[in-house]
């Protein structure tokens, strides 16, 4: 198993960049299905607030809703032109806030778990005489 230890830009690319080959394979291979796609978008949220490095620990549940939305342009249903693309876009994000709001609470709770741990083994070493 892989453990890439991520920058906080890192790891926003890295979930921006899944959640659009994400997106686009939903909509070859799905169709715009948005309930696959937020199913896919937990996985990535799980992902990403792992291989977060500890100093960037923080934009993990930052950057992951930021991915869902950039992910979700090739999704969302279109009309035409600029405000339909805008339209459509926010009727997908208002339609799938629960799997946003899932994800994002699952990268939080991570990497507050992560946290925790941290902050732990450092008061383990600090107390060891010598």
């Amino acid at each position: 198993m892989p453990n890439p230890r991520l920058t906080g830009l890192g790891s926003g690319l890295f979930c921006a960049a899944v959640m659009c080959v994400v997106g686009f394979l939903d909509a070859v291979l799905f169709g715009g299905s948005l309930p696959v796609y937020g199913v896919l978008f937990l996985p990535v949220c799980v992902l990403t607030s792992l291989w977060v490095r500890r100093g960037d620990l923080l934009t993990a549940p930052v950057v992951v809703p930021i991915a869902f939305a950039v992910g979700l342009l090739p999704v969302a249903e279109s009309g035409g032109g600029v405000g339909g693309r805008l339209m459509g876009l926010l009727t997908a994000l208002a339609t799938q806030a629960g799997w946003l709001y899932g994800g994002t609470l699952v990268a939080g709770s991570i990497v507050i778990a992560r946290r925790i741990h941290l902050i732990r083994a450092r008061a383990t070493r600090n107390r060891r005489p010598g």
